[in-house]
């Protein structure tokens, strides 16, 4: 029996100790925003903040966690008004979408207590693979995250709550494009 505390709300798992997070995440808790990628800790998709911390859910069991705080994609804002969240949209930081929930996830711990990340520290701190290549906008958005984070620039990415996202992404790209070279 293990107990944790998930988003906010305390969890107990009635599984084997030994079962990585992502899959008590995603199976027993329907938690499904965190992907499943390499199952080696690689790439990065399954990464959650486990107390504070950035790590990668397939590679720590539930065992591990007992006691914990874990916020999932799911947990971070519901209505996308996370600063992360804002940015991502706003630096058009986003392809395919299976490996963008871990970047978040990475990019919300690191500025929380860096409201400043050089390259560098954006590098080191988001080691996550992206097929993709999106990773010039992904380094531009943690950059603008942290800023919208400290109250130096206003956050607008995302579309408002209340507005229905299939919507705003029929209207959106009409109104902006992404930058070109990326």
């Amino acid at each position: 029996m293990t107990r944790f505390t998930v988003n906010g709300q305390p969890v107990h798992y009635r599984m084997d100790p030994e079962t990585p997070l992502l899959f008590a995440l995603r199976d027993a808790s329907n938690l499904t925003g965190t992907k499943y990628g390499c199952g080696m800790g690689q790439c990065g998709a399954c990464t959650v903040i486990i107390d504070g911390q950035a790590v990668r859910s397939c590679q720590v069991t539930i065992a591990q966690v007992e006691g914990g705080f874990v916020t999932t994609i799911e947990g971070l804002s519901r209505d996308r008004s996370h600063p992360v969240q804002q940015a991502f949209a706003a630096e058009w930081a986003v392809q395919c979408g299976h490996c963008t929930p871990g970047f978040v996830m990475a990019a919300a711990a690191l500025i929380v207590g860096n409201a400043n990340p050089s390259d560098l520290e954006i590098d080191r701190a988001l080691t996550n693979l992206c097929p993709c290549g999106t990773y010039p906008r992904v380094r531009r958005a943690v950059r603008r995250a942290a800023s919208i984070q400290a109250g130096r620039e206003r956050a607008d990415g995302a579309p408002a709550p209340g507005i229905d996202p299939a919507e705003a992404a029929r209207i959106v790209p009409a109104l902006r494009r992404p930058p070109r070279g990326e």
